[in-house]
């Protein structure tokens, strides 16, 4: 039997989630230099003061939600790469496709895209990103090295660095359609695959 959630942890989470929620509410129609705290706050049924207890101020709360949508979107990726296990360059093109199709629809990134580079959300994915490439980089590198145990780990750290440095970018800076940007990715992406699996 799994012991019980300890009611801190369980309302940490509880205020994370909801705090989550609540700034990607506000994200769908302005950026983030609009969002106040105060806003978020009330959105999380809670105080500024709790949200700066949990978070410790502005931009630590916006790291932290980045982070929270890496999750989602490795979770993403790695129902496309599931899909398209025995056939590598594939997966990758499907993972690939689905993290573009997901970015358009969701309020950060369209909220970074639209930004001025101003309001410091761009800076925390890119400039200022080490936590954000780190954690999606590691977390897709478990996930090519869960299907793909024949590659070696830094055949598997190489590619998954490369492939989030190029969503990322691909996501700030749409070059075209997903799917032909996914095809590309993959053809481009696939002989080194296909290598490392040898």
């Amino acid at each position: 039997m799994t012991p019980p959630v300890p009611y801190p942890v369980a309302a940490k989470a509880l205020l994370r989630e909801t705090t989550f929620a609540a700034v990607r509410e506000l994200l769908v129609d302005r950026d983030w230099g609009a969002v106040k705290m105060a806003e978020i706050a009330a959105g999380a049924g809670v105080s500024r003061q709790t949200l700066y207890n949990e978070f410790g101020s502005r931009e630590a709360l916006a790291q932290a939600f980045i982070l929270a949508e890496v999750e989602l979107f490795v979770s993403a990726v790695r129902g496309a790469v599931t899909a398209n296990a025995d056939n590598p360059t594939a997966a990758l093109s499907a993972a690939f496709q689905v993290f573009l199709e997901a970015a358009e629809h969701d309020p950060l990134v369209r909220a970074i895209v639209a930004g001025d580079g101003t309001d410091g959300l761009l800076a925390l994915v890119t400039t200022h990103g080490e936590p954000v490439l780190e954690r999606a980089t590691a977390q897709l590198c478990a996930v090519l090295q869960e299907y793909w145990p024949a590659a070696s780990a830094t055949d598997a750290r190489l590619l998954a660095d490369a492939v989030v440095r190029l969503a990322i970018s691909y996501a700030a800076l749409p070059g075209g359609p997903s799917g032909v940007t996914a095809a590309s990715v993959g053809e481009l992406l696939g002989p080194f695959i296909e290598r490392a699996l040898r």
